[in-house]
């Protein structure tokens, strides 16, 4: 088995980003800032949710990004984030998502205004996809050529399954969008030479469902008796033929890398806009 270890990557990514920051604050004066916004509240901790805010913010820290949280009932949220929208010492937002009422998913990440929205989410987003792009970056650091391969993408959420499928499709690659409900799903897995699965359904993907010498990337996060697991099973990491992300350090690591990357590109479009 090889890991496909995104917390190394995510290190030499985070130096460079360092860098670039120190730049933006000493050479130009522009302190970037992200906001989280959220219906989570601290006092009803959702293990996922609030795990990946701290990551969030320890990143930022760790690289002289400010980063503000605001928390309020969902009927409050689009309010919030128009202020956002015309504050202009915040350069991104982030909604973080499940919301508590996820029918007004589409309303609340479409008023993210395009130059600020560094999920990319909104329907007139201008940046590319966080988790996307991290996926990308990973499997290119480990050299994981996808010409000529079938690529399974299990999930369609619009975090991860919708737009990696869109991104790689424009690139002209061999993909199938499939979920647990899909009709010969273990049949299809089977097939495919990349499995990339962000479900949240813990243990969806086998070993058999895997063939051999399969790359397989795990997106997929659950909180399941106080941690955090993502959609392979243990056996099917266990397995020394696959490439394969580890259960924490994969995907995670580098998409908090690509987001702070997006909210560095907003900021310094701010300075060639007042230019």
């Amino acid at each position: 088995m090889k890991l496909l270890n995104g917390r190394e990557l995510a290190d030499f990514i985070k130096e460079r980003q360092a860098h670039q920051v120190r730049g933006l604050i000493q050479h130009d004066k522009v302190k970037p800032k992200l906001a989280i916004v959220t219906t989570s509240r601290a006092d009803h901790e959702n293990l996922p949710i609030e795990t990946y805010m701290r990551m969030k913010q320890k990143y930022a820290d760790d690289i002289l990004i400010d980063t503000e949280i605001f928390r309020a009932p969902q009927d409050d949220l689009l309010e919030i984030v128009e202020k956002i929208n015309n504050d202009p010492e915040i350069h991104g937002v982030i909604i973080q998502l499940p919301l508590e009422n996820i029918n007004q998913t589409d309303e609340i990440v479409n008023a993210v205004a395009p130059e600020k929205d560094v999920d990319a989410l909104g329907q007139n987003a201008i940046l590319d996809p966080a988790t996307p792009m991290a996926i990308n970056w990973l499997l290119a650091g480990y050299n994981v050529d996808l010409t000529q391969k079938h690529i399974a993408i299990v999930g369609n959420g619009r975090l991860v399954g919708k737009p990696l499928a869109r991104m790689w499709r424009n690139s002209g690659l061999d993909v199938e969008v499939m979920d647990r409900k899909t009709e010969n799903l273990h049949e299809k897995l089977l097939s495919s030479d990349v499995i990339v699965t962000a479900t949240g359904v813990p243990n969806l993907i086998t070993s058999d469902d895997v063939k051999f010498g399969a790359v397989v990337v795990d997106a997929g996060t659950a909180a399941e008796h106080g941690k955090i697991v993502g959609d392979v099973s243990e056996e099917l990491r266990a397995r020394d033929d696959i490439k394969i992300t580890p259960q924490i350090g994969g995907v995670g690591p580098l998409t908090i890398s690509a987001l702070m990357d997006n909210v560095i590109r907003t900021a310094r479009a701010t300075i060639k806009s007042n230019n």
